[in-house]
């Protein structure tokens, strides 16, 4: 399946459990275990939980192969491996921590997320540099 459809059926799970700040990178020149890399923020366990089921359960559906999941247990972070895109489901404190974005963000993917009004590359660009900001000192 193509990989764009495969985004777009992650990004759409994840819409369905309302997931926040949905971020999705290219990473195919910076590793080759995996092309695409999808963040997205819950405000709960239950939530992080439901979106990880939400989607295995699409990836299932289109016959995406689901490697691996971890993460189910605490809740705060669960990481989906679909083999070409991994996703990342974490709760806020916990994406701020980590910043993720810092490490896969150099190339956003623009794409339209219908529950924030804007491009997932748009959003995920304003995340990278107001991270970086914030680690800068005044």
């Amino acid at each position: 399946m193509d990989i764009r459809k495969q985004q777009r059926a992650v990004v759409d799970a994840l819409e369905d459990v309302k997931a926040q700040d949905i971020a999705v990178y290219n990473t195919e020149g910076l590793t080759g275990l995996f092309d695409r890399v999808v963040i997205a923020t819950a405000t709960s366990n239950r939530q992080t939980r439901a979106l990880a089921q939400s989607v295995q359960d699409k990836a299932k559906e289109l016959g995406i192969i689901v490697i691996a999941v971890e993460g189910l247990e605490t809740g705060e972070w669960v990481l989906v491996d679909l083999g070409d895109i991994v996703v990342h489901i974490m709760q806020q404190a916990i994406r701020q921590y980590y910043n993720l974005e810092e490490i896969w963000g150099g190339k956003p993917v623009r794409m339209k997320i219908a529950s924030q009004g804007t491009s997932a590359g748009d959003k995920a660009t304003k995340a990278a540099k107001a991270a970086k900001a914030a680690q800068t000192p005044a």
